[in-house]
């Protein structure tokens, strides 16, 4: 079964440039964003493809996440649709995916990572996921979801949420 990471960036600061699409991660965000590269490499969750908006703040939350994950990190594919993206534009982006992608983790923004994990979910999640997901998703939140079907045809509660992984939290089941 294929999975899908959605990803929000780590806790970024301000803009040096004064844009917010050149925002950088704090050292909060970077030590998030080590931490859930970690949390993937325990799970078993390495992608064999990762999505990433073009902003500053997404892109160093990649670099953080490959640093934990080594050698067995993909390189990053900024898309500058990510940035901003409403959430049927972000999934039109994981449609993209080509078939041989196993796991795919998109790394993006709110609140596009949040609706579009939420649209996805299926009847048949893990109810406790959902609700945390639902109520708060925290700077470098990450979504794990599966689905038996083509990544050209995701398109709406045909994804099982199976967890929701905040860094320093206490989280069951994730």
């Amino acid at each position: 079964m294929p999975s899908l990471l959605i990803l929000r960036h780590g806790e970024a600061g301000h803009s040096f440039s004064g844009g917010d699409h050149s925002r950088t991660l704090t050292s909060r965000g970077q030590e998030q964003s080590r931490q859930i590269g970690s949390w993937l490499s325990y799970s078993g969750l390495l992608p064999g493809a990762t999505m990433c908006s073009d902003a500053m703040r997404a892109r160093q939350t990649c670099i953080w996440v490959n640093e934990q994950l080594g050698e067995k990190a993909p390189t990053a594919y900024l898309d500058d649709r990510l940035y901003l993206a409403a959430p049927h534009g972000m999934l039109s982006v994981i449609n993209e995916t080509p078939e041989a992608v196993q796991t795919l983790l998109v790394v993006a923004h709110m609140p596009a990572v949040q609706e579009v994990s939420m649209e996805l979910a299926s009847v048949h999640s893990e109810e406790e996921p959902v609700i945390r997901m639902a109520g708060s998703w925290p700077t470098a939140g990450i979504a794990h979801l599966r689905f038996d079907k083509p990544w050209a045809e995701l398109d709406g509660r045909d994804a099982r949420l199976v967890a929701f992984h905040v860094p320093g939290a206490q989280t069951p089941g994730a």
